[in-house]
């Protein structure tokens, strides 16, 4: 099983900054895309932003301009860095991992979350 892991969540004030990272590891042949979403408390889970392997990008409306997504490719690895926080970016952010593990069975895995909380 591939195992994602996320790290670099905290408390911060509105204006702050917090970078998460995320490692997928375990029998990985092949990473196409990763991905940061979140949950705020009584809401859906929902994509922020996600990143291929050919470096393409997608964000949330809600974060344009504010975070950045960013990978490394051979160390199976994505960092979110977010800038000038709001109070509606508290939740609970996830990572997903999609690809091909060993020997040719396709994965979508996310980790166990990492609490983001702006206090205003």
């Amino acid at each position: 099983q591939v195992e994602v892991v996320e790290s670099g969540g905290g408390l911060v004030q509105a204006g702050g900054s917090l970078r998460l990272s995320c490692a997928a590891s375990r029998s990985i042949r092949r990473i196409d895309a990763m991905g940061w979403y979140r949950q705020a408390p009584g809401k859906q889970r929902e994509a922020v932003a996600t990143i291929t392997s050919g470096a393409s990008t997608t964000y949330a409306d809600s974060v344009k301009g504010r975070f950045t997504i960013s990978s490394i490719n051979d160390a199976n690895t994505v960092y979110l860095q977010m800038n000038s926080l709001k109070p509606e970016d508290t939740g609970v952010y996830y990572c997903n991992a999609r690809g091909l593990q060993w020997p040719t069975f396709t994965f979508d895995s996310w980790g166990q979350g990492t609490q983001v909380t702006v206090s205003s």
